[in-house]
């Protein structure tokens, strides 16, 4: 820990305990249980997965409907996810939305 950064004990919900320095509310112990194992969502980071999660992106279908434009726009949600993502989408076939296109519906 850095000295200078106060950091504060919490408890989350589920009684875990952990220290923060940010406002964020997020228990590090919950995150990483909630990790999925499996699919485009698990090779993402935490606030990656939580910006797409927050918007019903949890499937390859839906992510599919969306520009890249439109996906770094979220909040968490940086360059560094768009290959992994693309890779993901290639994998089944699929692309990011053109951003000319207008959004699929499901």
């Amino acid at each position: 820990m850095n000295p200078t950064t106060k950091h504060t004990l919490r408890t989350c919900k589920k009684g875990h305990q952990y220290y923060k320095s940010s406002d964020c509310p997020v228990c590090p112990v919950c995150e990483t249980d909630s990790k999925p194992q499996q699919g485009f969502l698990s090779l993402l980071s935490a606030p990656a997965r939580r910006a797409l999660e927050n918007k019903e992106i949890t499937t390859i279908e839906k992510l599919a409907a969306y520009s890249e434009k439109e996906l770094l726009a979220l909040h968490g949600l940086g360059k560094s996810s768009i290959p992994k993502l693309q890779s993901a989408l290639e994998k089944e076939n699929l692309a990011l939305k053109k951003e000319n296109e207008q959004p699929q519906s499901f």
